[in-house]
């Protein structure tokens, strides 16, 4: 058996705002597993924030280049909306 050469192409379309990376690059926002708290300390307070729903209770800030969603007061995930 003889192995042949592969080769791969990635392209991103993307804006690099939007990234997956959470780095310099990209919008820098909160990770997974960060407390309100530590949140509130490091961002400052959000624009709006939406009432708790939910089982488990779900929050939602906002903020003007991004939104974070906490699980109780732990960061579950934060997102850069599309304009």
């Amino acid at each position: 058996m003889s192995a042949l050469p592969v080769s791969a192409e990635v392209i991103s379309i993307t804006d690099p705002r939007y990234s997956v990376p959470n780095d310099a690059s990209g919008v820098v926002r909160p990770t997974r597993g960060m407390s309100m708290n530590a949140v509130a300390q490091y961002y400052g307070q959000p624009s709006s924030k939406t009432a708790t729903i939910g089982q488990p209770p779900i929050t939602k800030w906002t903020y003007p280049e991004f939104v974070v969603f906490f699980e109780y007061s732990t960061v579950i995930h934060s997102v850069v909306p599309r304009q």
